[in-house]
């Protein structure tokens, strides 16, 4: 879908233009790419952590790729925690030790290879639940220091799309920059008969239509199709969250899974009879 809104966009606006009687030559202005395109990457470059460049193409490639969160996934999700809490309710948090320290060993991971293979939810996963075999009991605090890393974790996802979001309200300042450098080259040849100096100035002004077209029918977009992926990562953690925290309170692992269910957003949530009928095929906990 993000590569036929980009479609979308450029055949409208050069279709539009066209079928207006406009010569698509006169657009092709290689230089006042080269100024603009060149002007936003080293703003860019200046504006940000050495982190924030490092992960910037990741950034733009889940923007491509788009939520990878599915319905099953959830479902996956809440069956481990499920398999998680079982075990624990019925032969103590010490019973974890195993597959909390070897998650890849686990025979309880085992089941659900796509989340093995995602070692962030996994490592944020087994670190909370290592607590708990090494007696962490006061879920308040638990929930402080959950609410602390995700903070973390919200900050160093979404300044990427930040990022980009900069990037993008910069550029129509940056067309300008290129249509005032084709303004001076136009005076420079002010003697020259009208059709020289109409093609240099149409050229000038190719600056300015440039830069706000990248800014608000590409750059901007992206970063918002970024922070958008980023925020249903988010929701993800935040029902691992949910359910720890309501078995911490002492909640039976079904229910501990319906505080996690209802923080996922409502075209991903599973019913309750979706669920309850995943975790009655679920294999024996043992």
């Amino acid at each position: 879908m993000f590569f036929a809104g980009i479609l979308v966009v450029f055949a409208c606006v050069i279709g539009g233009y066209l079928a207006l009687g406009g010569h698509i030559h006169v657009l092709w202005q290689p230089f006042e790419f080269v100024i603009i395109g060149g002007a936003a990457i080293g703003a860019f470059i200046i504006s940000n952590p050495s982190s924030v460049l490092r992960d910037s193409k990741k950034a733009l490639q889940d923007a491509i790729k788009g939520s990878s969160y599915t319905k099953q996934d959830y479902l996956d999700l809440l069956s481990l925690l499920y398999m998680i809490f079982k075990l624990a309710k019925g032969k103590g948090m010490l019973a974890l030790e195993s597959h909390v320290e070897k998650p890849h060993e686990s025979r309880i991971f085992g089941n659900f290879p796509k989340i093995v293979q995602d070692h962030h939810v996994v490592d944020f996963l087994c670190d909370y639940l290592r607590m708990l075999t090494l007696g962490t009991q006061n879920a308040s605090q638990v929930e402080d220091l959950i609410n602390e890393e995700l903070e973390t974790h919200h900050y160093e996802k979404h300044r990427l799309g930040h990022a980009f979001v900069s990037m993008g309200d910069g550029l129509p300042a940056l067309g300008i920059v290129a249509a005032v450098l084709g303004v001076i080259k136009t005076m420079g040849a002010i003697d020259q008969p009208p059709e020289v100096l109409g093609k240099l100035i149409g050229g000038a002004l190719v600056g300015t239509f440039l830069g706000v077209l990248l800014s608000y029918g590409l750059v901007t977009p992206a970063a918002s199709k970024i922070n958008a992926v980023y925020e249903e990562e988010s929701k993800y953690f935040l029902c691992i969250k949910a359910s720890l925290l309501a078995f911490m309170n002492g909640y039976a692992p079904a229910i501990a899974l319906e505080f996690g269910r209802k923080t996922i957003i409502s075209d991903l949530r599973p019913s309750f009879y979706e669920l309850e009928q995943t975790l009655a095929a679920l294999p024996k906990v043992d």
